[in-house]
C-alpha cells in the first residue's frame, strides 16, 4: 500500500496473520494403564505451549516438568505439539486437562480424562437349581463395582432372553448393575446353557454359564414280539418296556389290568416274558414306572387267537408248517419222478418177444415146486 507524504513515498507492509489453532482429544483410559495427552497446534508462530492439570498446576511448559510427579513423561515436543504419558492412572487422575498456548490472548483447550474400571466376574444365581419341565424360572446376573456402569445381556442356547436390569451407583462412584430374567423350561431345555454376556467398555466377552438341570416327565416305549424260536414249546410271548425320564426312574415292572399275570410269566426290569400264549393270557398288560417325581404308565393289549374254527375267533395259519408239508409234497413229487424215471429207462425198447419170455419165466417158476415134488 502506498502512502504519500509531501513529495516522499513511502512502502508499507502490512503482514497478513494467520490464526494458529491449538486442538486436543478427550482420552478414556483403564485403571491402571497409560494415558496420552496430546496439545496440537496448527500454524504455530513460535507461541509457548503448556499442559495444566485440573487443578490448573503447570505439568509441563515446553519441554520442561514443573510438577514433582514422575507418571507424568514427555512423549513429544515441537513448535506444533506437546505429547505427554501418564503412567498408572487411577480414579483420582480423572478430570479436565487444560492445552494452553501463550497468544494474545491465550488460548486454551480441554482434554477430558475418563477412567474406566472393569466390572468384578458376573455372578449368576438360579432360584431354582432343578427344574421341573413346564415350571417357571428366575435367575438374575450381577456385574458389580464398574464405571461406568455395565450392560448386560441373556442367551439361552441360541435365543436371546430379554432381562430387567436394575443400576445401583455406590458410595465410591461405583456401579452395580443386576440383571433378572424370567422364563418357562421345556424337556428340550435339559443341559441347555443358560449365559449372561456383559457389555463394558473396559472388557470384551465377559459372560457367565450356567447349565439348566430340567426333569421331564415319563416318556414310555412299550415294543412287543412273538417268538416262533426252537426254544418254545409254542408261541412266545415278549414285551420290552423301555422307559425315559429324569431323573432315571427307581423301578419299572408289570402288572395285569383286573387279573393276576400269569404265574409262570417271567418279569425282569421292563421286560416281560410268557410261554406258551393260550386264550386265557388275554389281557392289559401294563408297564409301570416310578422315581421320587411320581409315577406313570403304560398299556399293552394281549390278543391270543384261538386255533380252532367256529368260534367266532379269527384262524391263525401258521406259515412254518404250510411251508414244511410244501417241501415234503415237492420232495415226494421229485422222488417218484426218479423212479420212474429209472423205470422207463430199463425197460425202454422191448418188444413181444422179450414179453414172451419174461411170460415163459414166470411159468416156469410157477411150476418149479411140482418139479421138485417129483424128485
Amino acid at each position: 500500500m502506498l502512502h504519500s507524504v509531501g513529495r516522499d513515498i513511502v512502502h508499507v507492509t502490512r503482514k497478513s496473520v494467520v490464526s494458529q489453532n491449538l486442538v486436543t482429544d478427550d482420552v478414556a483410559v483403564v485403571e491402571g494403564e497409560t494415558a496420552i495427552i496430546s496439545c496440537r497446534v496448527k500454524n504455530n508462530d513460535d507461541s509457548v505451549i503448556q499442559l495444566l492439570n485440573p487443578n490448573r498446576q503447570t505439568i509441563y511448559f515446553r519441554d520442561m516438568r514443573p510438577l514433582k510427579d514422575g507418571r507424568f513423561q514427555l512423549v513429544n515436543f515441537s513448535d506444533n505439539e506437546l505429547r505427554v504419558s501418564l503412567s498408572n492412572v487411577s480414579l483420582s487422575d480423572e478430570g479436565r486437562y487444560v492445552c494452553q498456548l501463550y497468544t494474545d490472548p491465550p488460548q486454551e483447550a480441554y482434554a477430558d480424562i475418563t477412567v474406566l474400571i472393569p466390572p468384578g466376574n458376573p455372578v449368576i444365581e438360579a432360584k431354582d437349581e432343578v427344574l421341573s419341565e413346564g415350571n417357571e424360572t428366575e435367575m438374575t446376573c450381577t456385574a458389580m463395582s464398574s464405571k461406568p456402569a455395565a450392560t448386560i445381556r441373556w442367551m439361552k442356547g441360541d435365543k436371546e432372553l430379554s432381562g430387567k436390569p436394575k443400576v445401583e451407583l455406590t458410595y465410591d462412584k461405583m456401579y452395580t448393575v443386576t440383571s433378572r430374567v424370567t422364563f418357562t423350561v421345556s424337556k428340550e431345555d435339559d443341559g441347555v446353557p443358560v449365559t449372561c454376556i456383559v457389555d463394558h467398555p473396559a472388557v470384551k466377552d465377559f459372560r457367565a454359564r450356567k447349565n439348566l438341570e430340567v426333569q421331564c416327565e415319563y416318556r414310555s416305549l412299550i415294543s412287543s414280539y412273538i417268538i416262533l424260536l426252537g426254544q418254545c414249546e409254542l408261541l412266545c410271548f415278549l414285551c420290552l418296556c423301555s422307559v425315559f425320564s429324569k431323573p432315571q426312574p427307581q423301578r419299572v415292572s408289570w402288572q395285569k389290568v383286573d387279573d393276576d399275570v400269569p404265574s409262570h410269566a417271567v418279569i425282569i426290569g421292563g421286560d416281560l416274558y410268557i410261554e406258551n400264549l393260550n386264550k386265557s393270557y388275554n389281557g392289559t398288560y401294563r408297564c409301570v414306572a416310578s422315581n421320587p417325581l411320581g409315577e406313570s404308565f403304560d398299556d399293552y393289549v394281549l390278543y391270543v387267537y384261538d386255533s380252532r374254527a367256529g368260534e367266532g375267533a379269527p384262524r391263525t395259519v401258521d406259515h412254518a408248517v404250510i411251508g414244511g408239508v410244501v417241501a415234503v409234497v415237492v420232495f415226494a413229487m421229485l422222488c417218484l419222478l426218479i423212479v420212474l424215471g429209472r423205470y422207463f429207462a430199463r425197460h425202454k425198447g422191448r418188444g413181444p418177444e422179450n414179453k414172451g419170455q419174461i411170460i415163459h419165466r414166470r411159468a416156469a417158476r410157477v411150476q418149479s415146486p411140482k418139479m421138485t415134488r417129483r424128485w
